[in-house]
């Protein structure tokens, strides 16, 4: 049997429910191993296809979706073939979220780790790949970053694709310069604010609730791809007066940083998952 690889074929931008931290953005890179006989070409999978077919078919399972580890045992789904309701409980307090079943992915598994999401990526693209291929080998890994990070989830009602879906997300590193010096303890300090955030806009939120003395904030919207709805802890939202672009993120960052730094002035590179993002200037003069 041969086999070939394609390392980092794609990156995963998803959010997660976890019973211990809530609602929960990420970005997992993926590296392939396709083994089987070579076809008549002296190939195992054309590389292209590879790129092409088996990054498509990660894409459409888990990249923009909220996914669900049905067996966390703090789980309760309804559905219909056009939307899903999740109900899920967690230490902060209860996550619900009603959104078209094309944004969420149902997990067979205790909890979304890359150990447990691995094997069922896999059953899942091995029927759609060639009968000379046999075996799928998935890697799923966070990227290495070296300095502060901050996992958020949101949602962009505006857009035409998949980001309009309301709870999807991104790990993400931050970088401040304050006067053109980089400040490590200033990116420390924000991603300690944003740790495992949902940045909501504020036209989207309806209400607010008390559920065991909980409070809870309340947002939905209707987008392309139909009506969405999340509830989840006060605790852990994040209200901007702009939508949630990794553009505004960032220029909303760099004006919070500019009125406790007058007369600094302020620069933000915000990060939306890997390798991309935006960046952000503004400085504040004194009040004198």
């Amino acid at each position: 049997m041969q086999a070939l690889f394609v390392n980092q074929l794609t990156t995963l931008d998803f959010s997660y429910l976890c019973p211990k931290r809530g609602l929960v953005g990420e970005t997992w890179l993926v590296d392939v191993v396709l083994g089987g006989e070579l076809d008549q070409q002296g190939m195992v999978f054309d590389f292209v296809h590879v790129k092409k077919q088996v990054k498509a078919s990660l894409d459409n399972l888990s990249d923009h979706r909220l996914l669900i580890p049905l067996k966390a045992g703090a789980t309760a789904i309804t559905h219909n073939q056009e939307q899903i309701v999740v109900s899920f409980t967690t230490c902060h307090g209860k996550i619900t979220c009603s959104a078209p079943a094309q944004a969420v992915l149902l997990v067979d598994a205790e909890a979304i780790t890359p150990e447990l999401l691995t094997p069922f990526l896999e059953d899942a693209i091995q029927p759609e790949l060639p009968d000379n291929v046999t075996t799928v080998e998935l890697r799923l890994y966070p990227e290495d970053i070296g300095g502060a990070y901050y996992h958020y989830s949101h949602g962009l009602k505006k857009y035409d694709g998949n980001c309009q879906r309301i709870a999807h997300g991104h790990r993400s590193q931050i970088r401040i310069f304050v006067d053109e010096q980089r400040d490590q303890s200033l990116e420390a300090w924000w991603a300690s604010q944003w740790r495992d955030i949902y940045i909501a806009t504020k036209e989207d939120l309806q209400g607010s609730f008390s559920e065991d003395d909980v409070e809870h904030y309340r947002f939905s919207y209707t987008a392309n791809q139909g009506y969405f709805e999340l509830s989840l802890p006060r605790s852990h939202c994040y209200l901007i007066d702009t939508d949630s672009t990794v553009e505004l993120i960032a220029s909303h960052i760099a004006r919070c940083l500019a009125g406790r730094n007058p007369d600094k002035s302020i620069r933000v590179a915000a990060f939306e998952g890997l390798n991309k993002g935006a960046i952000a200037m503004y400085s504040e003069p004194s009040a004198g």
